[in-house]
């Protein structure tokens, strides 16, 4: 299927999963580590249904099956805020806003979303790729922010859900695998998270952006380059 090997499912023999799936265990066995590249459709529609997959699962399903053809690597560059973003951000200023690159590298914020989630921080840091903040780095790391999510551990499950999604949409991003190294080794909670292979992404508006209410009450909007982690309204 590809280079990259299938998670197994707790509970579900790699037998019982083949005899559901309706094909061969020698054959779950070679897609299951990554051996084949030819599974059709019937075949891939028929492993999400046994493995009882949603909608965000079955996509990335089909992007590990169908990966994108191997490129020349180039050097990962910063991402950049383009200048619609930037205005779409200075269009709110009332209401707390970030805009987050792929990998939630802070690209930049307002003064009331700064002031909310890293007012420990100065406000300049997104303009410097060297000070750039990073939502998962702060989520997982930084206890100032756990002290701001009402529910901590909805947040982490569902950041770490969505970031695996977009890994899978990016598996040639260094900076994204060394992100996700780092946190692995800082972070238990992080690695426990990451290990479960969960995935999951929010249908956000046509805008990109999702608004989350934080402990404080108060509301925060996301403007995102990148799929977004599920996110609740105010």
């Amino acid at each position: 299927m590809s280079s990259r090997p299938l998670a197994s499912v707790p509970g579900l023999r790699r037998e019982e999963l083949a005899q559901i799936a309706g094909i061969s265990v020698n054959y779950y066995t070679r897609l299951e580590q990554g051996q084949s590249s030819n599974a059709s459709d019937a075949i891939i529609e028929a492993l999400a249904r046994a493995l009882d997959l949603d909608d965000d699962e079955r996509v990335h399903l089909y992007e590990l099956a169908r990966p994108v053809p191997a490129r020349r690597k180039r050097v990962t560059r910063a991402e950049v805020a383009v200048p619609g973003a930037l205005a779409l951000l200075a269009s709110m200023p009332s209401v707390g806003a970030l805009l987050l690159g792929r990998r939630n590298d802070v690209l930049a914020w307002n003064p009331l979303g700064h002031a909310l989630v890293a007012g420990h921080l100065a406000f300049t840091d997104p303009d410097d790729p060297a000070t750039r903040p990073n939502q998962m780095r702060l989520l997982f790391l930084d206890s100032h922010t756990r002290e701001l999510h009402r529910d901590w551990a909805e947040e982490a499950a569902s950041a770490v859900a969505s970031l695996r999604f977009v890994a899978g949409q990016y598996p040639d991003d260094r900076a994204l695998a060394e992100l996700v190294g780092e946190l692995s080794m800082n972070s238990r909670e992080f690695a426990r998270l990451w290990a479960k292979h969960d995935v999951r992404l929010s249908r956000a508006g046509r805008s990109g952006c999702t608004t989350r209410r934080w402990a404080t009450s108060t509301c925060i909007t996301r403007c995102c380059t990148y799929p977004t982690a599920t996110a609740s309204g105010c």
